[in-house]
């Protein structure tokens, strides 16, 4: 099965994001879905090459050339595989059947003690404006709950130190 070579040129996605880069991570707000993602070293500079111009296999070798190591197209394609979940990639190349489907598990057989470099993103649903704004406040009663608290109405005599949101 041929690849096609048009589309082996992933393209990262910038618009509505914000990204602040940290020495070991980068650090990825998605305005539109309000989940943050921290990418770990190896996926920041993956994504970083995403610039639409470089292919899998560029970014594997300016990988390469970064690390003073081999860095095999695996680990990029594991990175394209989990930027494409987080909605972090405007174009997402189509991966060849021998990387189609591959684990982290699977690549970290394959490549043993180089696996530690692997690319991790984690993602968290950021809270919205109103939760952010929650008072904390621990309620025993709804006689307890003042100011802006109003989801102690809800609380019932079995649920007692309920926190108000």
């Amino acid at each position: 099965m041929k690849v096609d070579s048009n589309n082996q040129f992933p393209k990262a996605r910038h618009e509505k994001l914000i990204v602040k880069e940290l020495p070991d991570e980068t650090l990825v707000y998605d305005l539109v879905n309000d989940k943050a993602h921290c990418l770990n070293d190896t996926a920041g500079k993956i994504w970083k090459n995403c610039d639409g111009l470089n292919s899998v296999a560029e970014i594997s070798a300016i990988l390469t050339q970064e690390a003073g190591a081999p860095v095999d197209e695996g680990v990029v394609w594991l990175a394209l595989d989990q930027l494409e979940k987080f909605k972090l990639l405007d174009r997402v190349p189509t991966a060849p059947p021998v990387f189609a489907g591959m684990s982290r598990r699977s690549l970290m057989r394959t490549l043993g003690v180089a696996a530690m470099a692997l690319p991790v993103v984690v993602s968290i649903v950021a809270p919205t404006p109103a939760q952010a704004a929650s008072c904390g406040q621990v309620c025993t009663s709804p006689a307890d709950c003042t100011g802006a608290c109003t989801n102690c109405a809800k609380l019932t005599p079995t649920s007692p130190n309920k926190t108000c949101n």
